[in-house]
């Protein structure tokens, strides 16, 4: 079992090498929560995630036993580059198998720091059995959380978010193999018993939830998820008991509540988050996190390695839902002035055409007539009602949601 004294010192020996992460208020989150509520942006640590800490933790604490072939770990994302990066800062070779459908971009990030990359299996499982076959070579196995020294690595942002913000009261943290929650729990009820501590996992892949309810760890199915960083389908066996012992409860978010909470650090804090280090925040938007009125809450977000692609997906999705996009169909005489007069009125009413497509020939609106497909961006879903309306009372028929 990790204790307060090991991840006190897993931290006197990687201060050295990491970024003490700020821990910000933010105003806007306290007033939607009622509450006073921090982000801890491991979102801005090296390698862009609190992965890195425990790499470091576990490579410099055996730093005299690891041979000349180095280190191993199996990742699909964050614990690779952590490991890569450990790696680097330490001056021994790392190799790490990655999944072959793991992202390119994250690929390209772990080779940059300076690791070999080998693609195998189709799952996390298939790369850490394969991982686990190399460390017989004479590599040290680097585990991404069923490992003592991971877990007091990854504790130490417990400690400075206790140094830093003492009356805290209760803490939210991401949940995947558990190594995060267990070492954070472990740090702050050390130091202060009665802070709360509140884990979070994607609905998708409820293995916590679950162990917690078998009384052990289990495997569980999982769903593709915008979280993919904690889409562990079964809790390490190291994490399950603080998790069961010190942990509060854990909680389940969907897939929703983390697209508007990715989106929402990224407009309102200026904070570009990953699915799994917006979990936290999903928790409190979605009212599942428990939080006491007035009370002090920080909000772990763990990582921000996001894919561009899937950035752009999430914008967009975001932007649509919240009824800032309008989907518009219109069929129109096709006749010299009547399109230049439909968007004379978009333009009036505030609207901000971004696409426009033109049917011609389609099935059923006939030879003199043109259906239109356009998305406009708008202030909100009253806004799009108005441009509804304004479009109607000039005799244009259109449909599409948001206009009801």
């Amino acid at each position: 079992m990790v204790t307060l004294p090991d991840i006190e010192a897993a931290g006197t020996l990687i201060r050295p090498h990491i970024i003490r992460t700020p821990l910000v208020h933010s105003p806007t989150l306290s007033a939607m929560a009622g509450a006073e509520v921090y982000l801890k942006l491991e979102s801005m640590q090296k390698g862009g995630s609190f992965k890195v800490r425990g790499a470091l933790a576990h490579v410099f604490s055996r730093r005299d036993r690891i041979g000349p072939a180095g280190i191993v770990a199996a990742s699909a994302g964050n614990h690779a580059q952590g490991v890569a990066l450990a790696a680097r800062l330490a001056g021994i070779p790392a190799t790490v198998v990655m999944p072959a459908w793991a992202s390119i971009s994250k690929q390209a990030a772990t080779r940059a720091y300076g690791a070999e990359v080998i693609l195998h299996g189709t799952s996390l499982e298939e790369s850490l059995d394969r991982a686990r076959e190399l460390a017989t070579g004479g590599r040290i196995l680097v585990h991404a959380y069923d490992d003592p020294l991971v877990i007091a690595g990854q504790g130490t942002i417990g400690l400075e978010i206790h140094e830093d913000l003492p009356s805290v009261d209760q803490v939210i943290v991401p949940v995947g193999g558990g190594g995060l929650v267990a070492g954070i729990a472990t740090a702050l009820r050390g130091r202060n018993p009665g802070v709360r501590v509140t884990g979070v996992q994607a609905a998708a892949c409820p293995s916590a939830v679950e162990a917690l309810r078998a009384g052990k760890p289990v495997t569980v199915g999982s769903r593709p998820t915008l979280a993919d960083g904690i889409r562990v389908r079964r809790v390490g066996d190291l994490s399950f008991p603080v998790i069961r012992d010190l942990v509060d409860r854990v909680v389940l978010v969907d897939e929703d509540a983390i697209a508007d909470a990715m989106l929402l650090l990224l407009e309102r804090k200026k904070v570009l988050s990953e699915g799994a280090g917006a979990a936290p925040l999903a928790a409190v938007l979605s009212g599942s996190a428990g939080i006491v009125p007035g009370s002090r809450v920080v909000l772990v977000v763990s990582g921000g390695n996001l894919d561009i692609p899937l950035l752009e997906r999430v914008i967009r999705w975001g932007l649509v839902r919240t009824g800032r996009v309008l989907h518009l169909t219109a069929t129109i005489d096709d006749a010299p002035g009547t399109l230049s007069g439909m968007l004379s009125l978009i333009g009036s009413a505030g609207g901000n055409i971004l696409h426009i497509h033109h049917g011609r020939g389609d099935p059923g609106i006939g030879v003199t007539a043109v259906r239109l497909d356009l998305v406009i961006e708008t202030r909100g879903p009253d806004h799009s009602r108005r441009i509804g309306d304004e479009l109607r009372k000039h005799g244009y028929a259109v449909s599409g949601s948001g206009l009801e």
